[in-house]
């Protein structure tokens, strides 16, 4: 990443538009707009107090600290409880995307929480995967899955979660993942739920030390075998685990306004960005809920620029970390690195 020259903000949001872009933290349900809440909403209304008016929403989605957030995701959940409202969830999520020029996402998804709501996990296996294809071949973005525990649902989640991973293994599912409040949810009570992931062959990608301070990302590395880690920004406050992040190359896949929104750190002057990349950490940019947190994929690499000072070559260079750090394979990689470099001013 290199400093920005003198670069207008207008410059900056309009090089963000064409660049292409790899998303390694954004999560299936937290994605939906306005727009697709409001319909689903709609279609089951009295299911929720969700509101049916996109207007609404916005208010809605306030949140006064990170158990408000879950509070609210998880009516927003209640509202997917039908395979089909699995497909147009997951379609719709992969056409907003595309449009901002993300080229691959890892998305992060929660089966438990739609099949405790009836629908079979043979039904939410096949409605998540057709949409992923259709929306490939529609929008040209390839999806991959982050099967993700609930932890605060504790072990029945963790058993409902890799037995559908392990037992339906869809073709786009590349990891295993562990999500909710961090708070009185012990990263080791789920260690072996994690160990047989990996030994499938499934990529460890856990939450870890968003809420809660960094011992929970010390949990998360020794008991969960954590390859990236989901957020990661209380590393800041310990310099011998910023330097075992740096030395074994870990990644941080971090979401500012997100962390701005749940009252994880105060504001965006204060996010802790710019001292986890001068610590050498590896880093990608990510949007998480986007819609939940009024924010984009596009908007979260603008906010990037300015904490860490970066002109459109500097973006590009984030842009192209994120595609390191994922697991799409090395031909995919290469192909998409070169997009990057395509659209980047010498």
């Amino acid at each position: 990443m290199t400093p920005a020259e003198i670069v207008t903000p207008a410059e900056i949001a309009a090089f963000v538009e064409v660049l292409p872009k790899a998303e390694l933290h954004v999560h299936h349900v937290g994605s939906a707009s306005p727009r697709i809440v409001a319909e689903l909403a709609a279609r089951h209304e009295g299911r929720s107090p969700v509101p049916a008016d996109p207007d609404l929403l916005a208010g809605y989605f306030e949140f006064t600290d990170f158990a408000h957030f879950i509070e609210v995701y998880l009516t927003v959940v209640d509202l997917i409880s039908t395979e089909d409202d699995v497909w147009t969830l997951t379609y719709e999520v992969i056409r907003e995307l595309a449009a901002q020029r993300v080229r691959y996402a890892e998305l992060t998804v929660t089966p438990y929480s739609t099949i405790r709501r009836g629908v079979p996990a043979e039904a939410f296996c096949a409605a998540i995967e057709d949409a992923r294809r259709r929306a490939e071949a529609d929008f040209g973005t390839q999806v991959r899955w982050c099967f993700d525990i609930p932890g605060e649902a504790g072990l029945e989640a963790a058993e409902v979660t890799l037995d559908t991973a392990l037992r339906l293994r869809p073709d786009g599912l590349v990891s295993f993942g562990l999500g909710g409040p961090e708070v009185g949810v012990g990263r080791e009570q789920f260690a072996p739920y994690f160990a047989k992931a990996r030994a499938a062959g499934l990529h460890s990608v856990p939450h870890a030390g968003e809420s809660t301070g960094p011992e929970t990302i010390w949990d998360a590395l020794t008991h969960l075998g954590a390859e990236r880690i989901g957020h990661g920004i209380a590393a800041a406050g310990d310099p011998k685990l910023l330097a075992h992040l740096a030395e074994h190359g870990i990644p941080l896949e971090v979401c500012p306004t997100s962390n701005v929104c749940t009252r994880s750190v105060p504001s965006l002057a204060a996010h802790p960005l710019p001292a986890l990349v001068a610590a050498g950490v590896p880093v990608s940019v990510n949007s998480d809920d986007p819609p939940m947190f009024g924010t984009t994929i596009n908007n979260e690499y603008a906010v990037a620029a300015g904490l860490l000072g970066l002109d459109p070559r500097g973006l590009a260079d984030l842009a192209g970390a994120a595609v390191r750090h994922s697991f799409l394979d090395q031909a995919g990689k290469q192909d998409l690195l070169a997009e990057i470099e395509a659209v980047t001013p010498d």
